[in-house]
This record gives structure tokens, C-alpha cells and sequence, in this order.
């Protein structure tokens, strides 16, 4: 049995119209011989009826007091009525399909309700169904603990689900639908002249997700790169390729003569502070190991991390920079904080051993009168945190000093 995973995000179950869509490739692989697994999303986004965010503005508007275990239930019915409806039209054009919920798929996850991580896969119930039928739809974002309880799995969990099946049931492909066509080099809505790539390896998408990049989430590249399962992430209201995502070796089989580069694209995360923490005396014992122990005792989130025998210098999300700045005001120090930071960052596989990267960064940026604030690097990433008010001028200088246009 030939299988492959699709996964139908939000917005490509939104409308007749993009349902359509859906359907046109659900029956472009059925001809090719495949038995399909469909993860579906909650239809639309915020103000949509069914959509996950409006679900949670109800929780809101009544009181905002619902417990996590009852706020996964609720969400749990954004994937169901999705599942529901992509089913009856299946019905209608005489597919035959069948609904599964993410427990009756066999996910198994932990009690960590709203954000559930999952222990195992018993993909059995799904299997027995592609005997009897075209297509198994199984809802995306939830799973059930081993107390029987339905969880969810966080934001972008559908894609988690999705990546996390295909491996299960050694899927030769997911296909992740998006409204996009594929993963791009920058955002297009800052670089007018991003484009589409033809393939990233799993490294660097991971790198692209957790800088910002916000087409597939990073546990589901990281699910797919453990099980070795080839992941392409297309638009659904193109016929295109997209992107594949896969180990290096894997891009021959899609295009002859692949181009060694050396930048893959550029991301950002905006609304970030800059923390600036420093002994008040000579030397101060163990500051380092005072300011992380505060920062993670009071659940705030830590990134861009320099720490020097002189002190630390990282980033917080702006949301939590006046309770940082608070717990180390507590602790005696005088720290010097930084907002409306925003950071920049450049990806690329080719990067790690190449000289002259770090030098073009600072080139693009100093032709453009942008400050760097902070740099730090890893074998696939640089990035430099810069003024938000610098971030859109200095992705669309990295992108065209990196030629990424072309």
C-alpha cells in the first residue's frame, strides 16, 4: 500500500471555494495510486466560526475561567466539524473516506493539557481503514492521554500531527497545505522580491521555523528528519511542487545539478528586548548563574544569549521585559534594558566554514546606516539583533546582498 499524508491547513478549509481546491489534490494522488491520511486543521482564523482563536474568544467572553482540561475539549471540536465537512464532500463526489479523531488514530500523549507532547503512535485503527476506504481523515492538534482524556498539542500542532503519523505509517510523503507556494526566502510581505525555494534540507527549515518563519512548525520538521520522511509544503491553490524539504542527498532526485549555496534565506522575530545585566561591584559571584536561575523561576523565556566574565547581555519577548527588569531590580542589580529590539536572521546550510559571511552581514547593514546591537552564530545560522525600526530595511538588504533573488 502506497501512502501519503496531506495535511489542510485553516484557510484551505475555509470557503467552498478553497475546499475545491482540496479536493482537486486529494484526487490528483488518488490517480497516482496513493491511499490518502488527511490532517485538517479548524476552518479560517480569528472570526471565523469554528476557528481555534474564536473558540478561545468564547472562553473569554464567558468568564475566562474554563480549566485546561475543559479548554482542550472545546478546542478539540474546531478539527472534528472540519473533518466532518471535508468528509461529506468527499461523500459527494463518490470518494469513500472515513472521520478518525486524533485518539482513535492512536495518539498517545502526555497530561500537559494545551500543550501536550506525544509519547507514542498506534497507528493500527488507521490502517485497518485504508483497507475499506480511499481516504482516512484524522483530525490534527490533539491526542488522547492514558487517562482517556482528550489534549491538544499546542500551536501548530496540525503539522505535528501530520509529520507524526507519516512517520507511523512510513509514509513515502506529507504534503503540509499551506497559502503560500512553499517556503520562501523572506517574508513577502517585507521582501517583494522573495521567492519560492524548490528544497531546504530539515536543518534549515528548523532553523527558519524557530527564527521566525512561520509556513510549518519546527516539531514537525524535527519528527520528520528523526523518521527520514520527505516533506513538501505547497500551496492549495496552485498545482506547484513547493517546496521538499529532506536530507541534502535527497534534492538530486528532484532536480539534476543542484546549486551549492551558501544563504537559504533570511527571518526575523520582532518586539524583542535587549537585557543588559552587569556586576555593581569588581567581580560578583556566580551572576550568570543569579540572573538565568530568576529568569527561568519566574517562567520567562530567554534567547540571544552572550555571557561574558563581565556580565550577560540576552533578549526577552517585550511582553515580559518589565517583569524581568522587576525580578532583577529585586536581586540588587541595575539592569540596562533595551526595547523595540527586533532579530535578524541569516540561514543557511553552507554557512558553517566559509569565510567572509559575517563580513558581508556587516557590510549590507553599514551601507544602510543599520546598527548591530548583538551577533551570535551556529554552524547554520548568524543573526544580529538590530532597532525594529532598522528590521524591515536590513532583511531587504541581507536578501539582496545575499542574491537570494536570483
Amino acid at each position: 500500500m502506497h501512502i501519503m499524508v496531506q495535511k489542510f491547513g485553516g484557510t484551505s478549509l475555509s470557503s467552498p471555494e478553497a475546499r475545491e481546491h482540496v479536493l482537486s489534490h486529494i484526487r490528483r494522488e488518488l490517480d497516482n495510486d496513493y491511499r490518502l491520511v488527511i490532517v485538517v486543521s479548524a476552518m479560517g482564523r480569528r472570526g471565523d466560526p469554528y476557528a481555534t482563536d474564536t473558540l478561545l474568544d468564547l472562553i473569554e467572553q464567558t468568564g475566562g475561567s474554563l480549566s485546561p482540561r475543559e479548554q482542550d475539549l472545546l478546542l478539540c471540536c474546531g478539527e472534528i466539524i472540519s473533518a466532518s465537512t471535508l468528509s461529506s464532500l468527499l461523500h459527494r463526489e463518490g470518494i469513500s473516506s472515513t472521520v478518525l479523531t486524533g485518539a482513535q488514530a492512536g495518539f498517545r500523549t502526555d497530561s500537559h493539557f494545551g500543550n501536550a507532547r506525544i509519547l507514542d503512535i498506534v497507528p493500527s485503527r488507521v490502517l485497518e481503514e485504508l483497507e475499506y476506504n480511499e481516504v482516512v481523515i484524522v483530525t490534527g492538534f490533539q491526542g488522547q492521554n492514558l487517562d482517556g482524556e482528550f489534549t491538544t498539542l499546542g500551536r501548530g500542532g496540525s503539522d505535528t500531527s501530520a509529520t507524526a503519523l507519516g512517520a507511523a505509517l512510513r509514509a513515502e510523503m506529507v504534503d503540509i497545505y499551506t497559502d503560500v507556494n512553499g517556503i520562501l526566502t523572506a517574508d513577502p510581505r517585507i521582501v517583494e522580491d522573495a521567492r519560492a525555494l524548490p528544497y531546504v534540507s530539515y536543518a534549515e527549515i528548523c532553523n527558519m521555523a524557530h527564527q521566525g518563519a512561520k509556513v510549518i512548525h519546527p516539531r514537525a520538521v524535527e519528527i520528520a528528519m528523526q523518521a527520514g520522511i520527505p516533506i513538501r509544503v505547497r500551496s492549495t491553490f496552485a498545482q506547484g511542487e513547493g517546496t521538499l524539504v529532506a536530507n541534502p542527498e535527497g534534492f538530486r532526485d528532484v532536480q539534476s545539478g543542484v546549486v551549492d549555496r551558501y544563504v537559504t534565506g533570511i527571518a526575523y522575530v520582532g518586539n524583542v528586548t535587549q537585557i543588559t545585566v552587569q556586576p555593581a561591584e569588581q567581580q560578583e559571584a556566580n551572576l550568570q548563574l543569579k540572573v538565568f536561575k530568576a529568569m527561568a523561576e519566574n517562567a520567562i523565556s530567554v534567547d540571544f544569549i552572550n555571557v561574558t566574565p563581565s556580565g550577560v547581555v540576552y533578549t526577552v519577548f517585550d511582553c515580559d521585559a518589565v517583569q524581568a527588569s522587576a525580578v532583577l531590580e529585586e536581586m540588587g542589580f541595575r539592569p540596562r534594558i533595551l526595547t523595540g529590539c527586533a532579530k535578524v536572521s541569516v540561514i543557511g546550510g553552507g554557512i558553517n566554514g566559509v569565510p567572509g559571511i559575517m563580513a558581508k552581514i556587516v557590510e549590507a547593514l553599514t551601507e544602510q546606516g543599520i546598527q548591530i546591537l548583538q551577533s551570535a552564530d551556529s554552524n547554520t545560522t548568524i543573526w544580529v539583533l538590530v532597532n525594529k525600526e532598522d528590521m524591515v530595511q536590513a532583511l531587504r538588504a541581507l536578501h539582496t546582498k545575499f542574491e537570494l533573488a536570483h
